[in-house]
């Protein structure tokens, strides 16, 4: 038996929703300065977490992008890689980052492959390190209590 706590269960939605939009942030602030990606990766795990926590890791996997830990940290990978293709492409070395601007009129939007490469991060370290920490969580809620009939054998 998993006991539930009811405060858990109802801090447990807008908490979910509130940490993924700080691990956005952080993802998308941090993309110019070191560990953008990979910080933003270990918030969206706690996010994960959390939601295991309350509605157990059955639901948490559930509520993954692609719902699987597996394929989540191997899209991250797969971006990663694509991040380092157009600067192949020009004649330079895999991984060089590339810098451009999108004109809107009024405004322009400022890209590159920086970005790309940390969103590849972040969705490798979410799917990776949730996908480990979930399968905690089962094997532990799995597992015969101390003083149960089952664990003296």
């Amino acid at each position: 038996m998993n006991p539930r706590l009811v405060i858990l269960d109802v801090v447990a939605r807008p908490l979910y929703v509130v940490i993924l939009l700080a691990s956005l942030v952080v993802l998308l602030r941090g993309h110019n300065e070191p560990g953008g990606g990979f910080i933003a990766g270990l918030v969206a795990v706690s996010a994960s977490v959390l939601w295991a926590l309350a509605h157990g890791p059955a639901a948490a996997e559930a509520r993954l992008p692609f719902r699987s830990p597996l394929i989540l940290s191997a899209v991250g990978v797969a971006l990663g890689a694509i991040a380092g293709l157009p600067a192949l492409l020009l004649g330079d070395a895999f991984l060089t980052h590339l810098w451009g601007a999108i004109p809107l009129g009024f405004t322009e939007i400022e890209v590159s492959t920086v970005l790309v490469f940390d969103v590849g991060v972040y969705l490798c370290v979410w799917g990776a390190l949730a996908g480990y920490a979930l399968s905690l969580l089962e094997a532990d809620l799995e597992a015969p209590a101390k003083d149960s009939p089952e664990a003296r054998r």
